[in-house]
């Protein structure tokens, strides 16, 4: 549980135990930079909690990573984490968590639209018991067409898919308790998929409404261009959830089915050719015969291939197939 600190002590030094981590992924912020760092700052001042806040630029153009860095040498508070070229927001959000030293993690994005004034709401929340608290823009501020309708369908989509059933899976807002940030590795773009992976390694997960502002300067770095990665990705993440420790339960089903289809139909032909006396080398279930013995083969070939990498995964990282929440005695 995070314990509040009777003294008002803000920025922390190296040294120092820190209660929360505020990761930021900064891509072309420059205009707001100075007020997001200064708001967060300020939200978190009333916690009495010993903080650090982690800027991530992520190969900004416009200046950002000037002005950042700036800040970082006059602030005490601000740690910048400057990458190499723009790898996107899942990437920065690694690096930032990374970096991060405390016990719970703040992430909000760099636009001003996540309001910082809620990040006290979402720590009362995580310490009710909770390891993953994600921000709910119940009121979201975006244009209805191209960006509400489509994240509705979306949210709906992922939720039944993963199982996990939020109103708001791409609120950048949310609150982690490390242990739990430690656990998961992020590739690709999985950074809208932290409550479903979070879901995976057993988290206690809850939501709650938090504000969201009007884009105030610059233009939003997503489109509709962005559907068919989410969906390739929702792949990725059902497929993590129901198999990644047993990949030849799926691979291995469908690989017995086709080749028990397979077998059944050359049995038939088998008879119809040498009892009935007919012939069947045109008809076209020989070919599908012999398609589905073939594909029945190469599906249980690839079971028992992701089962060597799943354990190679595994034993190679020393990562266990099981979390344990507590031990009592």
């Amino acid at each position: 549980m995070l314990q509040t600190k009777s003294n008002n002590s803000t920025p922390t030094t190296q040294k120092e135990q820190l209660d929360l981590s505020i990761v930021v992924p900064i891509y072309n912020e420059a205009e707001s930079l100075s007020l997001l760092i200064e708001a967060i700052a300020n939200a978190v001042t009333i916690t009495h909690l010993n903080y650090e806040i982690i800027c991530v630029d992520d190969g900004s153009t416009d200046g950002s990573t000037k002005i950042l860095t700036d800040l970082a040498t006059q602030r005490s508070d601000l740690k910048a984490v400057i990458l190499r070229r723009n790898y996107g927001q899942t990437p920065a959000m690694a690096a930032g968590f990374e970096n991060a030293r405390a016990k719970a993690i703040i992430t909000l994005d760099g636009d001003l639209q996540n309001d910082p004034a809620d990040i006290p709401l979402l720590l009362d929340k995580l310490n009710e018991g909770y390891d993953l608290v994600s921000g709910w823009r119940k009121q979201r501020q975006d244009a209805a067409l191209t960006r509400l309708l489509p994240s509705k369908i979306a949210n709906w989509i992922i939720g039944k898919v993963t199982g996990v059933k939020i109103h708001d899976y791409g609120c950048s807002l949310k609150a982690y308790r490390s242990e739990l940030v430690a656990d998961m590795n992020l590739y690709g773009e999985l950074h809208r998929f932290l409550p479903a992976l979070a879901y995976i390694e057993g988290a206690r997960i809850t939501e709650i409404p938090v504000r969201h502002h009007p884009r105030r300067y610059g233009n939003s770095k997503y489109g509709l261009g962005r559907t068919i990665r989410v969906v390739m990705d929702l792949l990725t993440v059902f497929f993590m959830k129901k198999f990644l420790t047993k990949p030849m339960h799926v691979f291995g089903f469908w690989g017995l089915i086709s080749l028990i289809s397979g077998i059944l139909m050359g049995l038939y032909l088998t008879v119809v050719k040498l009892v009935m006396g007919q012939n069947i080398g045109d008809r076209p279930l020989l070919i599908l015969s012999v398609l589905l013995i073939l594909t029945g083969i190469e599906l249980f070939s690839f079971g028992l291939l992701a089962e060597l990498l799943m354990r190679t995964y595994h034993e190679s990282q020393k990562r266990p197939i099981y979390r344990v929440r507590e031990v009592v005695q």
